[in-house]
């Protein structure tokens, strides 16, 4: 579809007409002095009057030079051909994923859909990985914690690259302590530097917490405050004692603090559920920004005027010179003609 971007320019178009009509511009000059002018008059039998000189234009300059004030503005209109719209789905949603890699996490409690039994880390892994296809508008990041929280993925909408890092995760890569709460504080740091609106964290963790500088409930109450919505996942029997022990009333404090919830997994498929539920939970948000392409056609006039203006100066100069040589052909046969 063709269009002018300053369409108003086009109010310049008459400006020659209204010229028009403005008086002609007059100048004096100083005229040369005979001693025998009244003779010349007397011989000629012409009266004194005032003089002029007016440059008449031929017909194509009449033409030409109104069609080159018509290229001029509408180069400064800008012309543009703007093409079909493009929509481009941008995400609503920032959702951080922090999993547990503590050694806990290498017990081999759970099955896989081949029927053999795999650690838990594998698990989390395979369901995440459907988690991503699912997700495929909101921007994804990834904390490893263990003895400390580590950011492994930034938010990216590239979910390739997401599920890169993931799988390159291995179990005791962050330590062998599991301190969720420091996880918590790390993603809320994270989720400062997003403009997103809709901001939500999972946990997965088979353990709990020893030792986070900030408890987990109090990292909550500071999440809630940011508008951050956590959801806590325990991987693993809940009758496990020790450090492997599941704090479930903490797990369940935190969500319900943030507003989010808690979910049980003790093998592959409550954990895929437990996604499944969260999905159900927090549906897919996104925007979607539409714009044209536009091309720049200024050049377009300009270019048409140039070439015409070429063509006429060629043309103009090639008569003058063959009428230059008609006259001098005509010129050198009457000298042949007095000669003879």
């Amino acid at each position: 579809m063709f269009e002018l971007a300053y369409p108003w320019w086009l109010m310049l178009l008459p400006l020659p007409l209204i010229m028009r009509l403005l008086p002609a511009f007059r100048q004096s000059s100083q005229a040369v002095h005979a001693p025998f002018f009244e003779k010349l008059l007397q011989i000629s039998g012409e009266k004194p009057k005032e003089g002029a000189m007016v440059l008449e234009r031929h017909f194509f300059q009449k033409l030409l030079v109104p069609f080159a004030w018509c290229c001029i503005v509408l180069a400064i209109a800008k012309p543009q051909w703007v093409g079909e719209p493009i929509e481009k789905i941008k995400s609503g949603r920032d959702l951080m994923v922090a999993v547990d890699l503590s050694g806990s996490m290498e017990e081999e409690d759970f099955v896989s859909p081949s029927g053999e039994k795999t650690d838990r880390l594998v698990a989390v892994k395979s369901v995440l990985m459907e988690l991503s296809k699912q997700r495929e508008h909101d921007r994804l990041g990834l904390i490893v914690f263990g003895t400390a929280p580590y950011l492994q993925a930034p938010f990216t909408e590239d979910h390739e690259a997401w599920l890169t890092l993931l799988n390159e995760t291995r179990i005791g890569m962050a330590g062998h302590s599991t301190v969720f709460g420091d996880a918590i504080g790390l993603s809320i740091k994270l989720f400062e530097e997003t403009e997103a609106k809709n901001r939500v964290l999972i946990i997965l963790t088979d353990g709990n917490d020893t030792g986070s500088k900030v408890p987990p409930v109090d990292a909550a109450k500071v999440a809630e405050s940011f508008g951050i919505k956590i959801y806590t996942i325990a991987i693993g029997d809940p009758s496990t004692t020790g450090e492997k022990a599941l704090d479930i009333k903490t797990l369940e404090r935190v969500a319900s603090i943030t507003g989010g919830a808690y979910f049980q997994a003790l093998d592959r498929q409550q954990l895929q559920q437990a996604y499944q539920s969260i999905s159900e939970l927090e549906p897919e948000e996104f925007e979607s920004l539409s714009y044209s392409p536009k091309l720049s056609l200024h050049y377009l006039p300009l270019a048409v005027l140039l070439s015409i203006f070429i063509l006429y100066s060629g043309f103009t100069t090639i008569l003058r010179l063959f009428r230059a040589k008609q006259r001098g052909i005509i010129r050198d046969r009457k000298r042949e003609v007095t000669l003879g």
